[in-house]
């Protein structure tokens, strides 16, 4: 269980301990999502991008293979998309920047 002291406004600015619980989490891996919303949330699907195999003559195509899915209202959303922000600014600080257009290699089948 981890705990990092965390300002609390409500208490003049003072410090308060926050205990995070997690025994009961599970990780996994997405390299996609897809966000569906209403106008009191946000749904979140994460999970994988798996190419299919087709015949020689038919398109390309993608499996979407949703392992997660996180429901939050706008309030938590906007703070993750903060949250995020902030990580990425690091990471391209840090490594430089993420090309968003990067070409996949072709799979050989």
């Amino acid at each position: 269980m981890s705990q990092a002291p965390q300002p609390n406004p409500q208490q003049g600015g003072q410090q308060m301990q926050i205990r995070i619980d997690e025994s009961k989490m599970h990780s996994s891996y997405a390299n996609t999502i897809r966000t569906s919303t209403t106008a009191d949330e946000i749904i979140l699907d994460f999970g994988l991008n798996l190419p299919v195999q087709q015949g020689p003559n038919q398109p390309a195509a993608m499996n979407f293979q949703v392992g997660s899915r996180v429901i939050m209202n706008w309030v938590g959303a906007k703070r993750l998309a903060m949250s995020l922000s902030q990580a990425v600014n690091a990471y391209e600080q840090r490594y430089g920047e993420i090309d968003l257009n990067q070409k996949q290699p072709k799979q050989q089948g």
